[in-house]
């Protein structure tokens, strides 16, 4: 069996896909989990995975963790300013350790144009996915959608008593599940049959005009919807408390999803899950009942 590591093993995805390889058979002996800090890899260890140090901006550390494996499942970093310049290092570390089979977590989209309000995250999206390919290792892209689990953030705590500001318009966002798009990446990386493919990752577009019909409905409350310009929502989610860099990053997919970046069509998820995916609807219900 082909040894496996897992990037960002401690993360919320990273876990899920390690939970999910298990779950398909995968024995713990071949997967190993790279983390920059120990103490939070105590949750794999009790699973079985041997942990490795690794960090993005430490290009030795990766030629180490490296070593020995021919499936890498490189899970984009967190850090949007430096992502760039972290992620062509992983790619070259990769390369130097001999890694057979990188698969890349990216974003899915519908331009590249720098003009897009996704261009912050795009940008070093298709950098990376450009070096991966150009590399000479196989390769497998998974332009995954937002998670649905972050739904209750753009809709904000008090969503019942004050209704959904963004600016988005009528623009749709594709959301799926974390879980179910970390089952497809296990599914994918214990298979042999995905070299050199791109995959579009992501659950039917809903607007949030249609998010909140479907919550008054759950909730028989009425629930309003506004989209003011960027700038007012900026000030406006300022001004209530919520983090500046959240309120950044909610505004410019809002705008994307505005510019119709984050539709999702032409997506795979049903055919490479198997199943249908978990719909908007779906997890409205269960949170909000």
């Amino acid at each position: 069996m082909s040894k496996i590591l897992i990037t960002g093993a401690t993360g919320q995805f990273g876990k899920a896909v390690i939970e999910a390889l298990l779950k398909n058979g995968i024995e713990n002996n071949t997967i190993q989990a790279m983390v920059r800090n120990e103490a939070k890899a105590a949750y794999l260890k009790s699973l079985g995975i041997n942990s490795v140090f690794g960090d993005y901006n430490d290009y030795d550390s990766m030629t180490r963790a490296f070593s020995g494996i021919e499936k890498l499942l490189f899970v984009s970093s967190g850090e949007i300013q430096n992502r760039t310049a972290q992620h062509a290092q992983v790619v070259k570390a990769a390369k130097k350790a001999g890694v057979k089979h990188i698969f890349y977590t990216s974003q899915i989209h519908k331009t590249d144009s720098p003009s897009s309000a996704m261009n912050f995250v795009m940008k070093s999206h298709l950098a990376t996915e450009n070096k991966i390919m150009s590399s000479g290792m196989e390769y497998t892209i998974l332009r995954n959608s937002l998670y649905l689990d972050m739904l209750p953030l753009f809709l904000g705590e008090k969503v019942i008593e004050n209704g959904i500001l963004l600016p988005a318009g009528n623009g749709k966002i594709a959301f799926a599940m974390r879980s179910e798009m970390a089952e497809i990446a296990a599914k994918i990386i214990s298979s042999e049959i995905h070299q050199n493919k791109i995959y579009n990752i992501s659950g039917k577009g809903v607007s949030f005009v249609e998010i909140a019909a479907m919550i008054s409905e759950i909730t028989a409350k009425n629930i309003t919807y506004l989209s003011p310009t960027l700038e007012a929502f900026i000030k406006i989610a300022t001004n209530s408390g919520m983090p500046k860099h959240y309120v950044k990053m909610l505004g410019c997919f809002a705008m994307a999803a505005q510019e119709g970046e984050l539709e999702g069509k032409d997506s795979q998820i049903e055919m490479l899950l198997e199943r249908k995916p978990t719909t908007v609807q779906q997890f409205l219900e269960k949170i909000l009942k």
